[in-house]
């Protein structure tokens, strides 16, 4: 491979990025870990160790390795299995976080950083492992935490011992870590408690909008609602995963209550364990205002948020500081007012509130949510203001600048 202008003695600090996703994958894990590695290229050597593409990209054999717009990107072995059943996604992990532990060692140098996401869980562990081995400082980057995330998802209970082994691991993983990253304010109330008396520092970075690719765009020019015939309806939008935190079913509760008023339309884009009930409750219940459709790829965000006239953000309970959906950010990035199924005082919670770009409704609540759906009509001329307080935030909180800033001030520092 040719030397390229990092292989200098005179090179700036090396960071390193680890993740399961990476380039050319388009899922939020894979975008956002790109955007960071290119972002911070241009004031450090940054290198990444990442799988191949197994996601939005599954199928797609990316080079071993190559250099990408100033990053160099080491692909690590690892079964692409079907994700979706339990037992493959388990051996993909395994064979990926083994494959990813072996390059760390081998390439890993004293006094290098480490940045690593905290999904799949196994991931920090082995990074966390072969850093401390070389010399290297390692930064834990939270977009979900464990094991909150199992029990809000009902894949186990608070004192069971899965959770106790995985909380006594969390605190060795924590106590050697260089400090931490999460996308909240809940996030980071959370992982105070788990880190007390470890005096760690742990930072806020939120994830951002899409601001270059995502914007808004006139309703009655929205190929979208032009082909599903609900130009004349009153449309909530659902794009994204459609998985275990997520409160689906009371969405589909509030429709089944609406199916016989024609004002109101529910679309479900996106894929995702809850699909199939979904699929199946639809059926079931002949629900015409609900309108299911594939995914999309990432550069039609701007053709799909905008057929919403709101857009829906839903969390199960128990989510309060286990994760922030990234979503969110584009939603506002469209100009579009946010219905979000959250806990009070979680992050996505606060950025409605504060920012005045929508309602809360406490998840497992269909009673209130219906409430809130035909209050939303009632003021429906009110839209309009909400989607300009959204497109603003988004502009002037949540832009890829302001995240990238915050990320070079805690990399600039020695901890």
């Amino acid at each position: 491979m040719k030397e390229n202008k990092y292989d200098s003695e005179n090179r700036p600090e090396t960071l390193w990025v680890v993740s399961e996703l990476y380039y050319p994958e388009e899922t939020s894990t894979g975008y956002y870990l790109t955007r960071i590695a290119e972002g911070l290229s241009g004031e450090f050597t940054v290198r990444v160790l990442c799988g191949q593409p197994n996601y939005s990209a599954r199928g797609k054999k990316a080079p071993k390795t190559e250099v990408r717009r100033g990053v160099e990107i080491f692909r690590a072995f690892g079964t692409t299995l079907d994700k979706n059943v339990i037992v493959f996604r388990l051996i993909n992990m395994l064979t990926l976080s083994f494959s990813i532990w072996w390059k760390a060692l081998l390439k890993y140098r004293k006094g290098d950083r480490v940045l690593v996401v905290t999904t799949p869980p196994s991931l920090p562990f082995i990074s966390a492992l072969a850093a401390l081995f070389r010399g290297a400082g390692y930064y834990l980057l939270i977009h979900d935490n464990y094991p909150e995330i199992l029990v809000a998802a009902g894949k186990t209970t608070e004192n069971s011992v899965p959770v106790r082994v995985l909380n006594f691991l969390n605190r060795w993983l924590y106590k050697y870590s260089s400090g931490i990253i999460v996308c909240g304010r809940d996030m980071e109330e959370l992982v105070r408690q788990k880190t007390a008396g470890l005096d760690l520092p742990v930072w806020v970075v939120q994830n951002w909008a899409e601001l270059e690719t995502v914007e808004p765009l006139p309703r009655d020019r929205n190929k979208l609602l032009a082909e599903t015939g609900l130009t004349d309806k009153l449309v909530f939008l659902y794009a994204g995963n459609m998985g275990y935190p997520n409160d689906v079913e009371s969405l589909i509760e509030c429709a089944e209550r609406l199916v016989d008023d024609p004002r109101f339309a529910f679309i479900f884009l996106g894929a995702g364990v809850k699909r199939k009930w979904i699929e199946r409750r639809v059926e079931k219940k002949g629900l015409q205002n609900v309108t299911l459709l594939d995914p999309r790829p990432r550069r039609d965000q701007i053709d799909f948020l905008n057929a919403g006239d709101v857009g829906i953000v839903s969390l199960v309970r128990k989510m309060r500081g286990v994760s922030m959906p990234s979503r969110t950010y584009n939603i506002l990035a469209a100009g579009k007012p946010i219905l979000a199924l959250a806990e009070p005082d979680s992050e996505i919670s606060r950025v409605i509130e504060e920012d005045r770009v929508g309602w809360v409704v406490a998840p497992g609540d269909p009673d209130t949510l219906l409430k809130t759906v035909l209050s939303i009509y009632e003021q429906r001329a009110d839209l309009g203001r909400l989607g300009r307080n959204a497109r603003q935030s988004a502009v002037e909180k949540y832009s890829v600048e302001v995240a990238l800033g915050k990320l070079l001030e805690i990399f600039k520092k020695r901890v």
